[in-house]
């Protein structure tokens, strides 16, 4: 596997690894004492799930010193990318990660984080940020595993869209 960053020639591949998952259950996080902790829920049924293509200018990440696209090769097939921001409070923010489905579980997600931190600490920032839902069992526990902890949830953001989906917001600090 390779990581690259984005630029002209691969700009093309943005997206690519965007694909159906599957909702295996959810966590419900509590946050007592200052700390969040968190219970997981399994679903009986699962279901699939797959995020809109997001139709950003994605362009304007090149050379942004604020801004990066890595993307994950194998065999020259896009697997994955990882898609950051500067934030306001000296964390990188991650917009996107995603991992091409037959690529999943085999270390490149891993390998997408571990480019994000040396980017970040690279930008002089104090650690890297995130959203999933809660109804994300997968990516929570993926999120956890990857050393993130909770630090906020949301309730209202998906009101609009999904009275029954959380906002979680993970933390990863150096």
């Amino acid at each position: 596997m390779e990581i690259v960053k984005i630029d002209k020639k691969n700009l093309k591949d943005i997206n690519k690894p965007n694909q159906p998952f599957e909702i295996i259950g959810r966590i419900s996080p509590v946050f007592a004492d200052g700390i969040w902790t968190y219970t997981e829920e399994l679903y009986e049924k699962p279901y699939t799930k797959t995020y809109q293509v997001d139709t950003s200018d994605y362009a304007a990440y090149i050379n942004d010193p604020d801004k990066a696209i890595f993307l994950a090769y194998s065999d020259d097939q896009c697997i994955g990318q990882i898609v950051l921001r500067k934030d306001w409070n000296k964390y990188g923010f991650i917009e996107d990660i995603c991992v091409a489905q037959s690529a999943r579980r085999k270390g490149t997600g891993s390998a997408l984080i571990h480019k994000a931190v040396e980017w970040a600490k690279s930008s002089c920032l104090i650690g890297l940020a995130l959203e999933t839902q809660d109804n994300n069992l997968s990516a929570c526990r993926f999120y956890a595993k990857c050393g993130f902890v909770i630090g906020a949830v949301n309730t209202m953001l998906y009101r609009n869209f999904d009275k029954k989906e959380f906002a979680v917001f993970w933390y990863l600090c150096f």
